[in-house]
């Protein structure tokens, strides 16, 4: 395995880096820095800033409007959006439905749903999971019924979707559909592509342990749904989903912002003083070392596209990996923050608060980075969970890798 990067890849990696340095703006460099609050206005700006210049989907091959970079350019500009602190590109687009409709989509579909998602206008989310329905996906029962009509067929949906990511932002919705019941679940399943602006479809808030508005429930009554959005062939999106949920786990491992992360605990152990304790800096020197073990992970994946030997599949154990390290670095920053950690305070996540109202503005003093640390900490629980639970993953691993 070659870990070093060619002459081209690094001129390459400092053109990313001039790019995005000069691009990005200050504002939201400044929230991604400290871990406050983006807003739907924040991300579209960026990614509509990469859908000018093409990098919108930088994962996209030529013939569908990409920059067509390979693995190894992939990463290379993910780690520099990531040490920028640019915000992470909002995958449901650009990394997770696109690949499917350039696989198995119309070439009609592709003209019209691919210039959108590039140019960072039309926000997508994900409707996969349901209540009772999440690790145990292919249970779904959220039912798409064909009508046969003189104004064209249509599905007919009707069900609900729960832990719907920013789906308060959603122009469109990929989902998964119930449209048979014959056979195993698994054959039943079909993939719609549903405007969410549809009459029918209603989107409510669940709020999470950090208090924070971020995922939702998505309702579906008797929806109409042209036929012409279904994705491939009816029955045959269970085939769709695990293509999707490849390119979903391997995001999930981010090993990119692990690495700002880490440079962040450092920080705050730095400024708290607990690098002077050993037993803490050997916890950091731990975490670093994990870091690094998942970094080489994906560079093998890299390696392997490179020499055209590709290891074995590998998207479960970067999620486990990459999810496991997020909730330790989270814990490490709470012990790092102390008792200023602890108190959690929604507005304190806006840009610009003062503390005024928070022991007379005192707490502030110094401890800045100390804000976002609980909220943080919550929010990252889920991600042992979503995306297939670790548990099932690791099951998947010793049927599918260790045989």
């Amino acid at each position: 395995m070659d870990l070093n990067f060619t002459e081209s890849e690094l001129a390459f990696r400092a053109e990313v880096r001039e790019w995005v340095h000069g691009h990005l703006p200050a504002d939201i460099a400044h929230k991604v820095r400290h871990a406050l609050r983006l807003s739907k206005d924040d991300h579209q700006r960026w990614a509509r800033l990469l859908g000018a210049k093409g990098w919108h989907g930088w994962a996209w091959p030529e013939q569908f409007g990409g920059p067509g970079w390979n693995a190894i350019q992939r990463h290379l500009f993910e780690e520099e959006c990531a040490l920028a602190c640019a915000p992470r590109i909002v995958p449901f687009g650009p990394v997770m439905v696109a690949p499917v409709i350039m696989a198995f989509g119309t070439a009609e579909q592709q003209q019209r749903f691919l210039p959108g998602i590039m140019s960072g206008d039309v926000w997508w989310s994900q409707g996969y999971s349901e209540p009772g329905s999440g690790s145990d996906l292919a249970s779904l029962k959220c039912r798409a019924e064909l009508k046969h009509g003189v104004g064209g067929n249509k599905y007919i949906v009707n069900g609900q979707k729960t832990w719907t990511t920013l789906g308060q932002y959603g122009d469109w919705i990929f989902c998964l559909v119930r449209t048979s019941t014959e056979g195993k679940p698994q054959t039943g399943i079909s993939f719609l592509l549903i405007d969410m602006k549809s009459p029918g479809v209603s989107v409510k808030p669940i709020i999470m342990l950090d208090g924070e508005h971020e995922v939702n429930e998505v309702w579906f009554d008797n929806v109409e749904v042209p036929a012409e959005n279904l994705i491939g062939e009816e029955n045959k999106g269970w085939t769709y989903a695990k293509h999707l949920l490849s390119h979903e786990r391997t995001n999930i491992a981010d090993v990119n912002r692990a690495k700002r992360e880490l440079e962040r605990l450092k920080r705050i152990a730095h400024t708290e003083g607990l690098m002077d304790d050993a037993r803490f800096r050997d916890q950091i020197a731990l975490c670093e070392v994990d870091v690094v073990a998942l970094e080489m992970m994906v560079l093998r994946v890299l390696s392997g596209e490179r020499t055209g030997k590709q290891p074995l599949d590998v998207a479960g154990l970067l999620k486990i990996r990459g999810s496991e390290l997020q909730q330790r670095y989270t814990e490490l920053m709470m012990l790092a923050g102390g008792p200023l950690a602890l108190p959690h305070i929604l507005d304190a996540m806006e840009a610009g608060w003062q503390g005024d109202q928070w022991l007379g503005g005192a707490w502030m003093g110094g401890a800045s980075h100390a804000i976002p640390l609980t909220g943080n900490y919550l929010n990252v629980r889920k991600t042992t969970i979503y995306g297939g639970s670790n548990e099932v993953q690791r099951n998947i691993v010793a049927q599918t890798v260790l045989g």
